[in-house]
Order: C-alpha cells, then structure tokens, then sequence
C-alpha cells in the first residue's frame, strides 16, 4: 500500500467518526479473524484487540507482548484487509512522548491509519499517567503523523471509569476533563470503556469536545439505542475472540469427556477457510477509500 492509499484510508477512517450512523468497530486477533469481519458487506472499518493478540502469542493482556510482536500481526492484518485499520497499541509501550512517537510511527509503517492509546499505566503505582503527560504523549503522535502525512485518527482511551478512578460521584468530570484536553493534544476521538448506563452516555455525548467511543457490554444499550444517544464508535475489544474461547472449550467437554464428536457438522468446510485466504478482492480497495 502506498502512501496516497494509506492517506486516504485515514481520511475515510476520520469521516466515519463524523456520523449520523454509529461506526461499529468489530476488533480482529488474527488474519482469519479479520477476514471473518471483512466478508461482510456492512463492515467499513476494523479494529485490532491487543488483548486478543496477545492471547494468540501467548502473552497476557496489559502491555506485556513486546512491541515488535503486536505490530507484526497488525501488520499481518492490514496486509490481509483493504478497509482501514486501526490498531490497539495499549498505553504506547512506553511512558514517555519518544515511546508513544515511537510506536505511532511503527503503526503507520505496519499499515493501519488509526490507534488506540489508554492512560492506564501497568507499571507505575498511579493506575492512570498524570494527563499533562498523556497530553504530551498525544501531541507527540500528531506530529509523527503530520510528518509522515498520514492523518493517523487517534482514539485517546481513558480508563476513569474502568479504574473506578475517586468517587464515583467525580468520575464523569474527570473524563471529560481528561477526554477534552486529549482533544485539544490532537486525539480525534475518546474512548470510556466500562461506562452503559443511558443518561452518563447522553452527557459524555454532549460534554466531549470530541466523538465518543464506547465498549460493548451486555449491559450496553443495543446499537441503535447508542446511536440515538450520538456515540460514534462502537468496540467489541476481545469479545468475539473470548466467544470462540468458550466455544472451543465447549468442544473439547464434548470431545474428551463425552466422547462426542458431532460437533464437526457446525465447522466451516475447508474450501470456506481456504477462500478466506485468499488475496483480498481490489475492488474492495477501491471503495474503502469513499466513504458512502
């Protein structure tokens, strides 16, 4: 892919945040994952799951896979998709603004126009970096994008809730206090995982400087629902892949306990997985680009 196409997946990945319809962000682990969420015609756009990722390389979740090893796959899977791509690269891999300009940089290298970056700290003693650091850290992946002329979209995550960071009575300030001043750094969008109930939704919707992403929890009002509310981007994170985890764990009861193996009546034919394989399609190419 070269530039100009990268650039323009960035710019379609952008507009897609803009409304009126909700992105839904399916969040891929592997090539054949991605492939899954790419058959069909309703997908505009793909996310990565480091969680997922990591799971796949043996790792687990929270920053311990090595930088080099989530790019590699997120490069495997942006090789392997012509919608855009955007990547979870966690809290950067690194607190400082050289480490977080660092992975930017190998995110558009490997391929994917967006990220994800979290202001949870996995080893600090403060569950959150202070926000004049993360501001900084923000500001130094825009101007890695700029330089390299890729709008890269940054979705700047903020885990107040998810941490249960002070009262809970304070919680809603301090994320759109954090949420806003990323907006201002250059993010494009906040992310507040671990946040479902309407009326908090309704006033992050309306209190953000910025579009408003959202994890989806069965707890969650359904798509439409959110969409009414105005979020603008919905993630599923390793939900699809932990999904897979129970059905695999189900099959190996019925296989080894039950001594029962009906289960292969429900697999995918082998023709089926080896399509999936299969060069992505350009005229797919053609049309992530133009946003519709």
């Amino acid at each position: 892919m070269n530039r100009s196409e990268q650039r323009a997946k960035a710019e379609y990945l952008l507009a897609l945040h803009a409304g009126p319809s909700l992105l839904v962000l399916p969040n891929a682990w592997d090539v054949v994952s991605a492939r899954i969420f790419a058959r069909s015609p309703s997908l505009r756009a793909l996310g990565t799951t480091s969680a997922g990722i990591a799971a796949v390389l043996g790792y687990p979740d929270g920053e311990v896979t090595p930088r080099a090893e989530m790019l590699e796959m997120v490069g495997r899977i942006a090789r392997a998709v012509e919608v855009p791509l955007s990547a979870d690269v966690e809290a950067g891999y690194g607190a400082s603004s050289e480490a977080a300009a660092e992975t930017a940089s190998e995110v558009i290298a490997a391929g994917a126009v967006g990220l994800n970056l979290e202001d949870a700290w996995h080893g600090g003693e403060s569950p959150l970096l202070p926000l004049e650091q993360q501001v900084e850290r923000i500001e130094a992946i825009r101007e890695v994008a700029e330089r390299e002329g890729i709008p890269l979209v940054i979705n700047a995550r903020t885990d107040v809730y998810l941490r249960e960071i002070g009262e809970p009575a304070g919680r809603l300030e301090e994320t759109v206090r954090r949420g806003n001043a990323y907006s201002a750094a250059g993010a494009d969008c906040v992310f507040v995982p671990d946040v479902t109930e309407e009326e908090t939704i309704r006033r992050l919707v309306k209190e953000l400087d910025s579009p408003l992403n959202v994890f989806a929890e069965l707890e969650s009002p359904p798509i439409a629902e959110l969409e009414r509310l105005g979020v603008r981007r919905l993630s599923i994170g390793p939900q699809a892949q932990r999904a897979s985890f129970a059905l695999t764990a189900r099959i190996a009861e019925e296989l080894l306990e039950r001594r029962d193996f009906r289960f292969i009546s429900q697999t995918m034919p082998r023709a089926e997985v080896r399509h999936l394989l299969s060069p992505p399609d350009p005229a797919r190419s053609r049309s992530a680009s133009s946003p519709s």
